[in-house]
């Protein structure tokens, strides 16, 4: 269960080598003992992964796990929670890709709606299950600032976090009645291998800012959260910006 102080006990990461993910477990593993399931595709960076994560003291669980293959999603949400209730769990997989090649090439960009929001679905509706069958627990969503206006440079992307976003949305609503919470987390620029070599946009942050974003929100029961905070008010003013005064910003 989750403490007084918003602490968990047990964690299930989805996208488990994610730097997001870990640094969220870094931080819950610092205040308290925690048993952390790590689901990604198996390689080395998840057992280095797993490693981390044993060198903070947590008891670490790694299970193979692909976004895009939602027919194994089943038996993957099953055997992580298999050993327990999980009082946490992060949704935290994605892909950026090459945005030019994603508009304009069938597979990519196929791959990249299939992982960003069919495989967020799937694994949501899972947890949505999964939660209520044990009668507590958080769920957050990484979803992504681009996901509230999408922009000419990165439409394929926004526009998958966007269904993301509007989904896990609904989920908070449709989990509340059951006691069960769901944040959804949009960060702007984080400086992760997903963006390395893009140029930095304004209010980028890291991985640990966003894990103690994430971490207070969870101690709060927020049910949304921007990082940095200001760009809830930097994403609202675009949003309501006209479009031929928008589609001129250097964006």
């Amino acid at each position: 269960m989750i403490d007084a102080v918003g602490n968990p006990q047990s964690l299930l990461l989805l996208g488990g080598t994610s730097e997001i993910a870990l640094a969220t477990a870094e931080r819950y593993a610092a205040r308290r003992a925690l048993r952390v399931v790590l689901a990604a595709r198996p390689s080395p960076r998840l057992d280095a992964a797993a490693a981390r994560l044993e060198g903070v003291g947590a008891t670490v669980m790694t299970l193979p796990f692909d976004a895009a293959q939602v027919s194994s999603h089943p038996e993957t949400i099953e055997k992580a929670f298999a050993d327990g209730d999980i009082d946490v769990t992060l949704v935290a997989f994605g892909v950026l890709g090459d945005q030019e090649k994603a508009w304009a090439d069938h597979t990519t960009a196929v791959e990249l709606a299939q992982v960003n929001y069919t495989g967020a679905v799937s694994v949501g509706v899972l947890l949505a299950g999964a939660l209520q069958q044990q009668g507590h627990g958080a769920l957050v969503a990484l979803s992504s600032v681009a996901a509230e206006r999408p922009r000419r440079s990165n439409f394929c992307y926004g526009s998958s976090k966007a269904g993301l976003d509007a989904f896990y949305t609904g989920l908070t609503e449709a989990l509340r009645p059951c006691g069960i919470r769901v944040c959804v987390v949009r960060p702007g620029f984080v400086h992760t291998r997903m963006t390395a070599g893009l140029t930095p946009a304004p209010l980028s942050v890291t991985p640990e800012q966003v894990a103690e974003v994430i971490v207070d929100a969870v101690a709060h029961g927020r049910e949304q959260a921007w990082v940095p905070a200001p760009m809830r008010f930097v994403m609202s003013a675009l949003r309501h910006l006209p479009r031929p005064v928008f589609r001129r910003l250097p964006i």
